[in-house]
């Protein structure tokens, strides 16, 4: 109930901030002319605010899109903000392992330093689908593109901080929703039964598989990290409840009467910026690796999120499904929890999921 209370308040917690601070206010003693950023999921919603705030303190953005047409949008948008941002964009298609590697080819081609990497895009697919490398559609979009650009990014990120002494940061965007994923069930088995039919599509199920997959690969990266001895944190967010585009898609009588009803709960997108913001640049958050933050303050995620467990499992199925070379017959990976058969195909690979 006190957390409750708080949050509606917007009473600020040990960082100084609380539920209703801005990417404004949350970004206010920051220059960052020294900071190259890559930003998902900026041509709308909290990934736009996010591009949009930091620019203002004088960071150097690239925004990756599947869309060119709205990623130039987007970089109107900031330079009529800003003139004079140095704002670049990229064509990324998350859902595609093949546009990912694409995408960092051209990104290492431009010779650019990165000092951060904000993982923010985000998919809710009403319709079951697959991507073009056989995995369900809103994991692959929300989750293993995401792992597959931060992994092809690491050495770049360590590199920078390196040569510069600048810390680097990764941010992951993920959402309170990820608690909504059993505890007792086995995510990757429900991500195989899923992708197989063996079991009928729940969307909200699936995004918050998604999700949860954001918070353990957040804890798996940041050990990861520390192996490489490398200057570079990673942390996971919930921006709080915002109608974003991701909902808008859903209107209708019902979605437009809940959110009425609980108005009060909602943040304005300035405000669910604020978090990943915090997280992004803070002068606080120096040195924090492998947390989970809300309203700008450190949180607690699912138990099954705090997994150490099931981060490594879930680290070593990405890097088995995302792996460039496959060979051509079929080869099957054990994990104990699932076997992973991967072919080749007219595509980069299919990936098929088998128990």
């Amino acid at each position: 109930m006190l957390p409750s209370l708080r949050y509606l308040a917007g009473t600020a917690g040990p960082s100084g901030f609380g539920s209703r601070t801005t990417a404004e206010e949350a970004t206010a003693a920051g220059d960052l002319r020294h900071i190259t950023a890559i930003i998902t999921g900026a041509t709308s919603g909290i990934g736009a605010e996010t591009a949009s705030v930091l620019a203002r303190r004088g960071a150097r953005l690239v925004l990756p899109a599947r869309s060119l047409k709205a990623a130039e949008e987007a970089r109107a948008r900031v330079r009529a903000e800003c003139p004079g941002a140095d704002v670049a964009v990229l064509p990324l298609d998350l859902s595609s392992l093949a546009s990912v590697r694409r995408f960092v080819k051209r990104f290492l081609d431009l010779g650019l330093p990165l000092n951060l990497l904000v993982n923010n895009a985000g998919k809710y697919a009403d319709r079951f689908a697959v991507s073009e490398d056989g995995v369900e559609m809103t994991f692959a979009t929300n989750y293993l593109g995401h792992f597959l650009l931060t992994r092809l990014l690491l050495d770049k990120m360590a590199e920078t901080a390196r040569d510069t002494g600048v810390e680097g940061r990764i941010v992951n965007v993920s959402s309170t929703i990820h608690s909504w994923f059993p505890g007792d069930d086995d995510a990757l088995g429900y991500l195989d039964r899923v992708t197989r039919r063996k079991i009928p599509y729940d969307p909200t199920r699936a995004y918050a598989l998604s999700k949860l997959a954001n918070v353990l690969h957040t804890r798996a990266l940041a050990d990861q990290l520390r192996e490489m001895s490398a200057n570079v944190t990673a942390n996971c967010v919930h921006p709080g409840i915002v109608r974003t585009r991701l909902i808008r898609d859903r209107d209708g009588l019902i979605t437009n009467t809940v959110f009425f009803l609980a108005s009060k709960l909602l943040k304005t997108i300035p405000q669910a910026a604020a978090t990943t913001c915090y997280v992004a640049v803070h002068p606080a958050v120096a040195g924090v690796s492998g947390k989970y933050f809300a309203d700008c303050n450190e949180a607690s995620p699912s138990r099954l999120g705090a997994s150490s467990e099931e981060a490594s499992r879930l680290w070593t199925f990405s890097e088995t499904i995302t792996a460039e070379k496959v060979q051509k017959s079929i080869h099957v990976v054990s994990t104990g929890l699932f076997r992973l058969q991967a072919h080749s195909s007219n595509a980069d690979r299919a990936m098929a999921l088998a128990v």
